[in-house]
């Protein structure tokens, strides 16, 4: 009579009569081979492939890698991606190590050996270690919703059912406890009152929390972040000693309402904004931005050109009338407004606003410089360059020189944008240019059809006169008018 094999754990067992002087060696090969590790044995299993059924054998057998499946600790290791392991459709429980870098997803096979789900799995994420077990057709996970019951403090447990009883049993005694905090004393925990001149609190504490957020040290005060008031109260900052503040390099200083003043205080190089300088009895305005009439200028107040207190057409007439001796003296003692000869300059400034701004003698010493800056003739007004550029325009192009042009795009051959600093009141302005080729003998400037053509940029094309082809110019010249 041949032997048998159980169902669950595939045990051999020996036909009546059978292996007369060796069933005690098949009965010690199934206790060390099946029982015991059926029980308590580990095994590693390599996972190489994304459906891999355990291996098994009917009988006991001494090589782990043939009956996989019988173990009770299975450790699973290289897994290249998510996948699945089948286990004979029997009852069975296991303990699982994915020990690999993915999801692996245990399923109970319709036949012993095939990857063909019986039925649902259980997927055991990537590290996890977790019991299992199955009715021979789906596999659960042991939960702790499928506990019941509750786990005494001497067990490990809190013998509560919910998360506040628990802490009021695993907490000391909160009698008389009210309005305290949990303070350790590096062995056991007790309650405690606050006490803020004790070591008990330390640390900095936030400015979201009504601190500074910065740690403090004598009587010095500094803060993390943005001091900030609010509502109708008054700051006031008062020091005897020497004082600095120090702004960034972007900011405005504002009030919300009405006027501050700064007294005794020392601008250096300032630029000032559309300011209402009032009629000062005395000062020195050296080193600071003014506008003009017409345009906006920089100069110093000693050595500014004319074009800051008049227009250009009325400079010239003011120019002339200062050859004569009889200006120059009344230059120096009388208003401008009063003499004819000077009439087209009174009507643009009278001798009290520009005293303002400098001397009658500075102004009879900047009508000599207006005359100087200035070679047009006639009464038509004369007005300077708003943009001009010299620039490469083959390969990487290079700005040679320029003044309110802040760079070149370099769109095609021989197609350029040229891009303003400071952009135009409109686009109503005039250009005009030349370019020399580096490969035509004859080029020139045009306008591409709904090209750019901005208050802040303008679009020009270089072309051969020969072919009338865009080409790349090694200079190119530019001058904007408005």
């Amino acid at each position: 009579m041949s032997s048998t094999y159980s169902n669950s754990l595939r045990v051999e067992l020996i036909g009546s009569g059978d292996q007369a002087g060796t069933w005690g060696q098949t009965t010690d090969n199934n206790f060390a081979y099946i029982f015991d590790t059926a029980i308590a044995g580990i095994n590693t299993v390599t996972i190489s492939s994304a459906a891999q059924a355990l291996t098994y054998v009917n009988g006991p057998t001494s090589s782990p890698s043939l009956n996989q499946s019988i173990y009770a600790i299975l450790k699973l290791n290289g897994a290249a991606a998510a996948s699945a392991i089948y286990a004979p459709p029997v009852s069975k429980q296991y303990i699982i190590w994915n020990n690999s870098s993915f999801t692996i997803t245990i399923y109970n096979s319709t036949v012993i050996g095939n990857t063909t789900a019986a039925g649902t799995g259980i997927a055991i994420a990537a590290g996890n270690k977790i019991m299992v077990w199955s009715d021979g057709t789906n596999f659960f996970d042991v939960q702790a919703q499928n506990l019941t019951g509750t786990l005494a403090i001497a067990n490990g447990g809190t013998g509560q059912t919910t998360a506040n009883a628990a802490f009021n049993a695993l907490a000391p005694s909160q009698s008389g406890a009210n309005g305290k905090y949990l303070k350790s004393d590096g062995t056991n925990t007790s309650f405690d009152a606050i006490d803020i001149s004790t070591s008990d609190i330390s640390g900095v504490l936030l400015g979201a929390n009504g601190g500074t957020g910065v740690a403090n040290s004598g009587k010095t005060i500094t803060l993390g972040g943005n001091l900030t008031t609010s509502g109708a109260f008054a700051t006031t900052l008062t020091s005897t000693g020497t004082t600095s503040v120090t702004l960034p390099t972007t900011g405005t200083l504002v009030t919300l309402a009405g006027t501050e003043t700064l007294t005794n205080k020392t601008l250096t190089s300032p630029t000032l904004t559309a300011p209402v300088l009032g009629t000062p009895s005395s000062g020195n305005l050296a080193n600071c931005s003014f506008p003009t009439l017409n345009q906006n200028t920089t100069g110093n107040a000693n050595t500014a050109t004319l074009a800051t207190l008049a227009t250009l057409a009325t400079l010239a007439t003011f120019a002339t009338s200062a050859g004569s001796a009889t200006n120059a003296s009344a230059a120096t003692n009388a208003t401008f407004a009063s003499s004819a000869t000077n009439a087209s300059f009174a009507t643009n400034a009278t001798l009290a606003t520009l005293a303002t701004l400098a001397t009658l003698a500075t102004l009879a010493t900047l009508a000599t410089t207006a005359t100087a800056l200035s070679t047009a003739g006639g009464s038509a007004p004369s007005y300077s360059a708003r943009a001009w550029v010299n620039f490469n325009g083959t390969g990487t192009i290079a700005i040679r020189g320029s003044a309110n042009v802040s760079s070149i795009t370099d769109n095609d051959v021989g197609d350029y944008t040229v891009n303003f600093t400071t952009a135009m009141s409109d686009a109503n302005y005039a250009f005009a240019g030349v370019a020399s080729p580096a490969a035509d003998l004859n080029c020139f400037l045009t306008m591409p059809v709904g090209g750019t053509y901005t208050a802040s940029a303008l679009q020009v094309l270089s072309r051969g006169a020969t072919n009338l082809a865009q080409i790349d110019a090694s200079i190119v010249t530019i001058i904007v008018l408005r």
